[in-house]
């Protein structure tokens, strides 16, 4: 249908482009971008890495003028194709280079101690650098600050008048960190993103790099996750003690401690509050300045040891990721919760990143991942992805270590328009509108800043069950997830923006989204203006739901007596009742209430919307608005085929279905079920989706869907299939014919058992045209996609579990069945590293295994390949629900 058509490059699945040494030129680069257009990319995203070996002649210098001249070469011609560009802000990963300094540098504390009595009055610090801090403590806990008792050469002459004390000396060090996978003219420290004068002299670099430059710019410049190994800044004790008013040496023997004590807890929580802040305004700076100098940002804030809520909320597109086997929807919706309640169009994934072995990756694997993004509020795809190979490089080419090789040297490349249609079809529906969540999510991160052992907490998505999955709010989030609530997490600095909106008992964000209600998971410590801001927003007119208690205390040890007076002087204002037929205890606050009560039973209570497909049929799902159209993306991840009625909340009577994997779009069939509410016929096999729209009125030009059930038994479809190899390598096999389908490995020629590309798969075969008129080609095994000819005539690219076509009509008399099936690369660099071919000549890390273990595929089982079958019909008619 038309309404598919036109789609934007932002639409369009994008990919990290890793320049190897940066060694491009002008010919290759045409080459490549072109090949990238036709296969359905929507642009790429520089980034400068370690160099190929063998290829020293080519690398080019980062930010050298050939190195501008390619990036403006790259630019134009990306957008001459309709692509676009961003880059990352450096090479390889994360900020940093040659321009880092020791002292703007990751830095890490170290901690040196000596025992002192007053026989020993004199003390040597060791001669590293020059102190922070050095305090003196008793073993009864007093602290004496004795840096002046330090000279220049490093002598302390300070001794205790009685007993034993302990002193500590404060330094800081380069951790270490460098540029991770720097490429040429790019290596260098990582630098410490706590230090204001460490970014900003990062920045100058820059500066002075593009002063005289004239040329094209990318889109946005990006930042990488949180890799950096930094827990202190020179300033960091300066702050601190601006910040709250007392000095955290002077608090060593509890900030030390792994102690579950209340002072430990508190005093390591404004600890870690600074740091959070001070990362945050640093994002800030390089956000301004990206802005001041024509660029949009991106930013992954995962990996940070603050609050990544905020962080993903300081850019323009913030990015989460999925990582080998962690896949958490319910962490990547911090990225787009923060896009959602700022108006942001975009969130972005680094997508595709250790999914499985190399050369193992299929599209299907690929399809259900960008689902997964897709429900997470993901509407800006990023591959991880393509690496630059110019075309005289021998097979498999130049390649990346970590990541889904997303390029035409990999024979998934052949049938990868499919999957990109399908991603540009789903994100033109996900970046229309507006998000259409119900709820906001309040995560209570001074519960997890508040935990006694430890220093920072990194946020990463490799370990969220140590910090979002076993705490109150990831169990709230997923049992509102389950039970088909759709929700936005908040932070405390988020809910600054938020106000009261217009429904009842709603809130509502600058760019105008509407949320019914706002919950607070169990959280012990809430600082004194998130509890006042709460009230604020329920005096106003708004919900506020709290789950089981209210709040226990402040958080912090800051002028803390008069914090919490203040904050239980609220609470114990607070006059809970019990309502008639409501299942909490509510307070009436001005316009609004707050409730203490179960989620659940208070959001069935309130009216808030429950998606009844989640818990009744096992759907997943995520809801946009468009002006007063509503737009459903569903999800069947469950083991059964959907066929049936499914409820849907949103207001209309007409839902229009549309199959982003076909581009298929019609009027579906309605009823009025539960409470009045609409449902929509849908039909949805096992891990397939479709989008639903619902509207008032009915569009005059569209026709209605076409549903189909089964009439009778399958009839296998049995001859002599003609094999042909068409493209891929080593060299192609000889042609077979046969009656009987096998994987490649087990044909008689062995050039099909090392054989990675393309084969097609003819065959002639009748049925009874009285037995049906339209049949489902149902392929069966198939590894590891396929694409589909009748009679000559395209029926399409099937690259998912069940490789089954529509139903298609047949000749009444010979049909001609064309497949053509390409399989993995595995076998081939299996053949490859058995013949030890030298392949693998990358720098730095060269190429690992997903163990991060020196690669060989030498001992690999042959993986199967081809059409394994059985290939069947299944007889159908097309009929209309009642």
């Amino acid at each position: 249908m038309e309404r598919w058509s036109n789609l934007s490059n932002s639409c369009r699945p994008w990919t990290y482009w890793w320049w190897p040494g940066s060694a491009v030129d002008k010919t290759n680069i045409c080459q490549l971008l072109k090949i990238y257009s036709e296969a359905g990319l929507g642009g790429v995203h520089i980034i400068p890495i370690y160099g190929v070996r063998g290829y020293e002649d080519r690398y080019i210098k980062y930010l050298s003028p050939q190195w501008l001249q390619m990036l403006d070469f790259t630019v134009q011609e990306a957008r001459k194709l309709g692509l676009d560009v961003d880059m990352t802000l450096g090479t390889g990963w994360c900020f940093g280079g040659p321009r880092v300094t020791d002292e703007e540098a990751n830095a890490l504390l170290v901690v040196w101690s000596n025992l002192v009595s007053p026989n020993v009055g004199v003390v040597h610090i060791p001669a590293t650098n020059k102190p922070l801090a050095v305090v003196a403590v008793s073993k009864s806990g007093e602290v004496v600050d004795v840096r002046d008792k330090v000279d220049e050469t490093g002598l302390l002459s300070w001794k205790p008048h009685q007993g034993e004390w302990t002193i500590y000396v404060l330094f800081t060090r380069p951790s270490g960190q460098k540029v991770k996978r720097a490429a040429p003219g790019g290596e260098g420290h990582m630098l410490n993103l706590l230090y204001r004068p460490a970014i900003e002299n990062f920045l100058k670099w820059f500066d002075e790099a593009f002063a005289g430059y004239t040329g094209a710019k990318p889109r946005a410049v990006y930042h990488d996750s949180y890799e950096y190994k930094s827990d202190w800044s020179p300033d960091l004790l300066t702050q601190f003690a601006s910040r709250y008013g007392y000095r955290l040496e002077m608090e060593l023997p509890y900030f030390l401690s792994d102690a579950d004590l209340d002072r430990v807890r508190r005093i390591k929580c404004d600890y870690r509050e600074l740091v959070s802040d001070m990362i945050y305004s640093n994002i800030v700076v390089w956000v301004r300045w990206a802005h001041s100098n024509g660029f949009i940002t991106r930013n992954e804030a995962h990996g940070s040891p603050g609050n990544i809520l905020d962080f993903y909320a300081a850019v323009d597109i913030p990015e989460t990721e999925f990582f080998r086997s962690d896949r958490d929807i319910m962490v990547a919706k911090l990225a787009s919760s923060a896009a959602h309640i700022l108006g942001r169009p975009f969130t972005s994934s680094e997508s595709g990143t250790w999914i499985a072995e190399h050369f193992h990756e299929t599209l299907d694997a690929l399809k259900h991942l960008m689902d997964d993004f897709f429900l997470a509020g993901v509407n800006h795809i990023f591959y991880h992805g393509t690496c630059y190979s110019p075309l005289d490089a021998p097979w498999p080419g130049w390649l990346f270590y970590a990541s889904t090789q997303m390029n035409p040297q990999n024979p998934i490349w052949f049938h990868v328009r499919a999957l990109n249609d399908y991603i540009a079809r789903c994100q033109a529906i996900l970046q229309a509108g507006q998000p259409d969540n119900d709820i906001l999510l309040y995560w209570p991160i001074y519960d997890l800043w508040s935990f006694p052992t430890g220093r920072l907490q990194h946020l990463t998505i490799h370990a969220a069950e140590s910090w979002i999955v076993p705490t109150p709010c990831g169990y709230l989030a997923r049992t509102l997830w389950r039970n088909g609530y759709s929700f936005d997490y908040i932070s405390d600095r988020l809910l600054g923006v938020i106000q009261v909106g217009t429904l009842p008992g709603s809130v509502r964000t600058p760019s105008g989204i509407e949320y019914r209600v706002v919950i607070v998971p169990k959280t012990t410590y809430m600082p004194l203006g998130t509890l006042e801001k709460l009230l604020s927003l329920a005096r106003g007119g708004a919900w506020v739901v709290f789950q089981d208690r209210l709040p226990a205390d402040v958080p912090g040890w800051w002028n803390l007596n008069q914090r919490q007076a203040i904050f239980r002087g609220i609470t114990n204002s607070l006059r809970f009742t019990v309502q008639d037929n409501f299942p909490g205890l509510v307070a009436r606050v001005g316009r609004g209430s707050l409730i203490v009560g179960d989620p659940l039973a208070v959001l069935e209570a309130l009216g808030v919307r429950q998606e009844r497909m989640v818990p009744n049929l096992g759907l997943e799902f995520i809801r946009r608005r468009v002006n007063d159209t509503g737009v459903y993306f569903i999800v069947n991840r469950t083991a059964q085929d959907i066929d049936g009625w499914v409820p849907i909340t949103v207001k209309g009577k007409t839902a229009i279905v549309m199959d982003p994997m076909t581009g298929s779009i019609g009027i579906g069939a309605t009823r009025r079920g539960f409470n009045h509410e609409l449902e929509v016929y849908l039909q949805i096999a096992s891990g397939g989706s479709l989008v639903v729209s619902v509207t008032e009125s009915e569009p005059k030009d569209l026709p209605r869907w076409k549903y189909y059930r089964l009439i009778g038994d399958p009839v296998p479809i049995t001859g002599e299939w003609r094999i042909e190899f068409l493209r891929g390598g080593p060299t192609l096999p000889s042609a077979v014919t046969t009656n009987q389908l096998v994987s490649w490995s087990e044909l008689p020629d062995p050039e099909a058992h090392r054989f990675a590309g393309a084969a097609k798969y003819t065959l002639s075969f009748s049925v009874n045209p009285a037995t049906n008129s339209l049949w489902v080609l149902d392929l069966g095994k198939v590894c590891h996609s396929a694409r589909v000819w009748l009679n000559g005539i395209s029926v399409g690219t099937l690259i998912a579990v069940p490789f089954k076509t529509y139903p298609l009509p047949l000749g009444i008399s010979t049909n001609t069945l064309e497949v053509e099936v390409v399989n993995l690369a595995a076998n081939r660099i299996r053949d490859l590293d058995r013949r030890g071919v030298q392949w693998k000549i990358f720098r730095d890390i060269n190429f690992v295994n997903i163990n991060y273990r020196p690669f060989d595929a030498s001992d690999w089982q042959l993986v199967e390949s081809g059409l394994l079958g059985p290939v069947t019909l299944w007889p159908v008619e097309e009929f209309w629900p009642k």
